[in-house]
């Protein structure tokens, strides 16, 4: 297997890993935090008793975590398809994984209004997950210029030693 093939498939899996955790966030983690002591089915029956519904949230959720996945699986054909590098190969996974906070953002207003409203509770996220998430978007932004730097000094010392040897 290449240095180019395992960073296709890390890049998938680690964009499938957040998208999966921001769905059980959403969807899970989120409203047992917000409804302390409540079950899931006694929070979804709440959100659904005050006219929500519970099923456009998870349809909805699960369509952006599905999006997230896709292209992250579209970016790794397409990338060993073409010959991309390897460090080329990272920096658009982990673009995917920046990207994946506003896709966050976007999912805690499926259900979190609709648990707000059934149950009083403030609104904003109530579990700590969705920082976890943050912070890993952050990292990945940050990445992406080491990467690209680091790939640039690696090119740079190739192209010297090339020189020196071929005069």
């Amino acid at each position: 297997m290449t240095l180019r093939t395992v960073v296709a498939v890390t890049g998938v899996v680690v964009v499938t890993v957040y998208a999966a955790l921001m769905a059980l966030d959403a969807l899970v983690l989120d409203p047992l935090a917000a409804v302390p002591g409540r079950s899931l089915a006694e929070v979804h029956a709440g959100v659904e008793a005050a006219g929500g519904s519970v099923g456009q949230a998870v349809a909805a959720v699960l369509v952006v975590a599905a999006v997230g996945v896709a292209l992250a699986v579209l970016v790794a054909v397409l990338a060993l398809r073409d010959g991309l590098p390897a460090p080329t190969i990272a920096v658009l996974h982990l673009g995917l994984v920046v990207l994946g906070a506003f896709a966050t953002f976007l999912t805690t207003f499926f259900l979190g209004p609709g648990v707000a409203d059934a149950f009083g509770t403030a609104g904003g996220t109530h579990s700590p997950w969705v920082a976890v998430l943050a912070g890993t978007s952050l990292v990945a932004l940050v990445a992406i210029p080491t990467v690209l730097f680091t790939d640039m000094v690696r090119t740079l010392r190739h192209a010297r030693a090339e020189a020196l040897v071929h005069g």
